[in-house]
């Protein structure tokens, strides 16, 4: 693609954030390929012909810099028309040192704005601020087009004030609450748009920041504006291994086979939420908890009748450690246990097609090419605010044969005193010729693995269970074909493995 040749590394520029934001929102749509570069608030249209970089200098009253963006992948097209949302500084505050490097939200604004494919013109529909110092307007995280209705449903959960799904009309204007319960991503399902289901976390402060971590599913049926809720009581009951995971903060949503695909931190909860006998489950996936290695702030993208699903080895991550002591979630954020990987996902197979590095931000298929945006940073925690983005970013190109070929070599390794003795993996083994887990213990102990596929609807697991001695032990791991995950009896703070693929 010729447009592509204008494209080359972004390396870190100014751009008052958290850590690095990285290239978000990619769609390719009339000749025109659109993505946001964050946190440098830039908006590429490129063509072959030509490109338009605007730079989100009609969000806000005031000159300077802007900063954000859109960090979600906020992006829909309809007709000739290309809505991209998010949030953005306008302008962009000075980095504070005091209490932690810090910025001011007086001027984060959320946003929606359009541009033209037939007249190259951006318009802002609409645009909301909250003007204080510690909080904002919930971003948007998600926008879906309502074929029904004719309007846009805007996702809104990462934020203090004006949460929930909300929608908007195609030509600007003020939202109209749809659902008071927030919702950080979402997909059209049959004829009804799904959306993930939060709880508020309310002290005597008020309402704060709502943790992203899904309990359920709200579904709009776009013909009555009946709302559908489907909590989840609880994931042990519906996973496939029968065990717990822990945080699965909402990563991307898809719907294929008549399903919802929801990812989060640790797997995937796939079902059909809108029936009432619909039956939810939840298939672990590279669950590394309290590793940040997760689905989050990227997408899934449907291709070859599959969905293909990075899941990020970095995608948040602790810069201050000291600044947070004391804080469970913020422990062990950074720690990398293996690289980023891209998930073709054809029932009942899941299989690892690419190994990449620090994270997979945005993708989309262009002609027989797969565009994928990467990032060699995170997006860091509160008290991490740097004045430039710190990540090299850049779009890869792949042709799409990379979904036959053979799976690639790829490492995990991980720490007794991190996993203890909870479940963890949910490794695709599907493909390799090799798959070895070689681990050091330090006693006595009973490892169960656990492996399934990925049938739907989704069945459970078989257990197999192997008494290990002290020292070095190894178990081939290709006899169980699918997905496999672990769990030790008991806790080994010194037990060591790793999970070699070939």
């Amino acid at each position: 693609m010729r447009l592509l040749r204008k494209i080359g590394i972004f390396p870190p520029r100014y751009g008052p954030e958290w850590g690095s934001g990285g290239i978000f929102g990619l769609k390719y749509h009339r000749e025109t390929l659109y993505f946001t570069l964050a946190f440098e608030a830039k908006a590429y249209f490129l063509r072959d012909d030509g490109e338009k970089i605007y730079r989100f200098e009609l969000v806000g009253s005031k000159p300077g810099p802007r900063s954000g963006g859109d960090t979600y992948n906020a992006v829909e097209t309809v007709d000739e028309y290309i809505y991209f949302g998010g949030w953005v500084h306008s302008p962009a505050s000075k980095v504070s040192r005091e209490n932690g490097r810090t910025i001011p939200f007086y001027n984060k604004f959320s946003h929606v704005h359009s541009y033209n494919t037939e007249e190259d013109e951006v318009r802002l529909l609409w645009q909301e601020t909250i003007r204080q110092k510690e909080k904002w307007t919930g971003e948007v995280s998600e926008i879906v087009y309502d074929p029904v209705n004719d309007r846009l449903l805007l996702a809104r959960a990462d934020g203090h004030e004006n949460l929930g799904i909300y929608s908007l009309e195609r030509k600007g204007g003020t939202p109209k609450k749809l659902s008071e319960t927030p919702g950080l991503k979402g997909c059209i399902l049959a004829d009804y748009a799904c959306f993930d289901l939060q709880e508020r976390r309310v002290d005597g402060e008020g309402t704060k920041y709502p943790p992203l971590v899904v309990k359920g599913f709200q579904c709009l049926d776009l013909e009555t504006g009946r709302w559908v809720k489907k909590p989840i009581k609880a994931y042990p009951e519906i996973s496939v291994d029968s065990h717990d995971v822990l945080t699965p903060v909402s990563g991307c949503a898809l719907s294929a086979y008549h399903r919802l695909f929801h990812f989060v931190r640790g797997g995937v909860i796939v079902g059909n939420p809108v029936e009432e006998e619909g039956e939810m489950a939840f298939i672990r996936l590279f669950d590394f908890y309290p590793s940040n290695y997760s689905p989050a702030r990227t997408v899934a993208l449907p291709v070859g009748g599959g969905i293909l699903v990075p899941f990020n080895a970095y995608p948040e991550g602790v810069l201050h450690r000291d600044l947070l002591s004391g804080a469970e979630q913020a422990r062990w954020p950074s720690l990398i246990v293996g690289p980023s990987v891209l998930l073709y996902i054809t029932p009942p197979v899941a299989r690892v097609v690419a190994v990449l590095g620090a994270r997979v931000t945005s993708m989309e298929r262009v002609g027989d090419e797969i565009l994928i945006a990467t990032n060699t940073c995170p997006n860091l925690y509160a008290h991490d605010a740097t004045s430039v983005d710190a990540g090299y970013r850049m779009i890869l190109s792949f042709p799409d044969s990379l979904l036959l070929s053979r799976s690639p070599p790829v490492l995990f390794k991980i720490k007794g005193y991190l996993v203890e003795d909870r479940v963890w993996g949910g490794i695709p083994v599907y493909g390799y010729r090799e798959a070895t887990l070689k681990m050091r213990v330090s006693k006595e102990n009973r490892l169960t693995v656990y492996s399934y596929d990925f049938s739907l609807p989704p069945d459970k697991a078989d257990e197999t269970t192997y008494t290990v001695k002290e020292g070095v032990e190894e178990v081939d791991l290709t006899a169980f074909k699918g997905i496999v995950s672990f769990k030790l009896e008991k806790k080994d703070a010194r037990f060591t493995a790793k999970i070699y693929m070939q």
